[in-house]
């Protein structure tokens, strides 16, 4: 029998997370990255500077259907994800447009066995052509994604600011004490 074994990593916009799956990747773990930039570069091929900004829900369609995806990859063994369904959600709280039903219900429903979150570490935080937010906003989008997790139940590990290197071996020993 297959035996799936699903971690996220969580946590507002440039805290390292990315870094933390290449690293993982690199010694030969499942990950699956994070695929709002691979949908923000799309947008922005047909002219559409910040989709997320100009059309949230068209943006966060694409981001679930691309998660759920990206969930129902794992076969067997142990999967690492960029980021989750629940934060759809999540962004929508930060900006206050309405949540459509789907995202909450696919949260509730597609459930990860372990939740690592980045906090904010505005040492390592920079904007780019595709992260939009400032520091603030940041902060403000970091405390509202741990909060949607944690309202649905998950037991949210706070992973320490600390080397790359350092931090998915905190990972891999909460893992497999």
């Amino acid at each position: 029998m297959n035996s799936i074994t699903r971690a996220v990593l969580i946590g507002g916009p440039g805290t390292g997370k990315t870094s933390v799956i290449n690293a993982l990747k690199d010694i030969g773990y499942n990950v699956l990255p994070e695929i709002s930039r691979q949908v923000i570069k799309e947008a922005q091929k047909k002219g559409i500077d910040q989709l997320f900004l100009t059309d949230p829900h068209a943006f966060s369609d694409r981001l679930l259907e691309g998660r759920i995806s990206q969930y129902g990859e794992a076969t067997n063994g142990l999967y690492f994800y960029d980021r989750g369904i629940p934060d759809v959600p999540a962004y929508h709280r930060f900006t206050g447009d309405p949540i459509p039903e789907i995202y909450v219900e696919k949260s509730i429903r597609l459930r990860y066995d372990y939740c690592f979150y980045f906090p904010i570490w505005e040492e390592i935080y920079q904007q780019d052509s595709e992260r939009y937010e400032d520091l603030n906003q940041a902060k403000k989008i970091s405390g509202i994604i741990k909060k949607e997790y944690e309202s649905l139940d998950y037991q949210v590990i706070d992973v320490p600011k600390i080397s790359i290197e350092d931090r998915v071996a905190f990972i891999l020993k909460y893992l497999n004490p």
